[in-house]
């Protein structure tokens, strides 16, 4: 072999063993979660709530519970409710709180109704008592 074919055989095989690598390490499509029907709910409304008892259970199920009966809110698509993972500990994760609701919209104005929607307005009266802190995050698709 040359050592013009050599070196073309040698480049060659550096690309197909570090492509095969960086194809091997990045996840497919296929494993990667999807929220179905996402793009139709553009509108995202994430809050995370902090107990005033933080170390209550009992605090934390009442708020849980308060949290699901949102989801009687007509335009509301999709809600989840969550509490701390026990994930990694890093400095950008941020553990602090008790409760999250993640909520889905499909526009604007679905996110205004239930600003003022009775279920939330009674949410609210029925569970503000159990938290010190509440902080918002809305979102749009981009």
């Amino acid at each position: 072999m040359s050592k013009s074919n050599r070196r073309k055989f040698i480049g060659t095989a550096a690309v197909l063993v570090a492509g095969t690598a960086a194809a091997t390490a990045m996840p497919s499509a296929q494993t990667l979660p999807v929220i179905e029907n996402a793009e139709e709910f553009p509108v995202v409304h994430h809050v995370f709530f902090w107990l005033k008892n933080p170390d209550s259970k009992k605090d934390r199920d009442q708020l849980v519970a308060g949290v699901k009966t949102l989801s009687a809110i007509e335009t509301i698509q999709k809600l989840k409710v969550g509490v701390v993972a026990s994930t990694e500990k890093r400095d950008v994760v941020d553990n602090s709180w008790a409760v999250s609701e993640l909520i889905f919209f499909k526009d604007l104005a679905g996110q205004a109704v239930y600003q003022t929607h009775p279920v939330h307005l009674e949410f609210i009266k029925n569970c503000s008592h159990l938290w010190k802190k509440v902080i918002v995050y809305d979102a749009i698709d981009a």
